[in-house]
């Protein structure tokens, strides 16, 4: 008895071959995308997991042979050290002024862009120049050209306005007397923009329709932006202060080009410069930093959640 073993027909010219498996279209889809993916490993992650490791050991860079494992004691230090939670509320107080009154200012802003006026566009072009200015130019303009006590600005307006009343206008030393408050002009100057873009994108968002309705209706210009405007921004307004937190929170050149970190102004940024570079304390700046990135992780968390939100409300509607 012979046994007859048959081969599957090859398939006719016309018709479809069968489909990769569903694992390997994934990875010819994904293939091409290894390469950036390595590149930030390299470039982030890598790093990240040096600083965590030199965060474990007591490493002064002046004594290289006292070097050892020290555990979690730099991180007890950094949390029980007073000139750390001095810069902590350094870093609240100029957080929280900077992106309030930018939101504020930005909100202002955005509500004279929606209008239709002659030379909105160039307007609209100098108003955004501030944020595309690189941080530490913009520092420099205003310690050197607006705050100078002698020829700044800022100072040459205040003596011109009291002359006009025949008076000696007095010539304050604007980054000596008030130097906090300097560093917060200087950021929510640079970051007024940003918030004036994110606000005028929702603005016009909105539907028309739903506004002329309201106009129709007999509603006023306040009670359309208490009632309808305002509610419409929430997410917007949302996502400019988790995003404003995010990068003023890590804010370094204002305080380092200004003050220089002096007379309470150091943030939490600066405080880690101060013990990398100036201490050599490498174990001890490491955990400091780590702690800050855990900080920035959370709030970016928040930040993520409301933008993936924004995306499926404006997908709905």
């Amino acid at each position: 008895m012979t046994t007859h073993t048959t081969t599957p027909p090859a398939p006719a010219s016309g018709e479809r071959r069968p489909a990769p498996p569903q694992k390997l279209r994934a990875w010819v889809t994904r293939a091409p995308l290894l390469p950036a993916l390595v590149f930030l490993i390299i470039v982030t992650q890598l790093p990240m997991v040096a600083t965590v490791v030199i965060s474990l050991f007591d490493w002064n860079a002046l004594y290289p042979q006292a070097r050892g494992f020290d555990g979690f004691a730099n991180y007890a230090e950094v949390l029980g050290d007073a000139e750390l939670r001095k810069s902590v509320l350094t870093t609240i107080v100029l957080t929280v002024v900077v992106v309030l009154v930018s939101l504020v200012l930005g909100l202002l802003l955005a509500l004279l862009l929606d209008r239709k006026f002659r030379g909105r566009a160039a307007v609209r072009t100098m108003l955004i120049a501030p944020f595309l200015l690189v941080p530490v130019a913009a520092a420099l303009l205003w310690k050197h050209v607006l705050y100078n006590p002698e020829y700044g600005l800022v100072n040459g307006l205040l003596n011109a306005v009291w002359n006009l009343f025949g008076g000696d206008a007095p010539q304050p030393d604007w980054v000596a007397e008030m130097p906090l408050v300097a560093v917060e002009v200087s950021l929510i100057w640079q970051w007024t923009p940003f918030m004036m873009l994110i606000l005028l994108a929702g603005l016009q968002s909105r539907p028309p329709e739903v506004i002329e309705a309201a106009r129709v209706d007999g509603a006023g210009t306040w009670q359309i932006f208490r009632y309808l405007t305002l509610p419409h921004l929430r997410r917007y307004l949302e996502l400019g202060v988790l995003l404003g937190s995010i990068y003023i929170v890590q804010n370094f050149d204002a305080v380092f080009t200004i003050t220089s970190g002096g007379l309470g102004t150091a943030n939490l940024p600066y405080t880690i410069y101060q013990t990398f570079y100036q201490g050599h304390e490498y174990g001890l700046a490491s955990a400091a930093g780590v702690l800050v990135v855990i900080g920035s992780l959370i709030i970016a968390t928040f930040a993520l959640r409301v933008v993936s939100s924004l995306f499926r409300e404006e997908a709905r509607s």
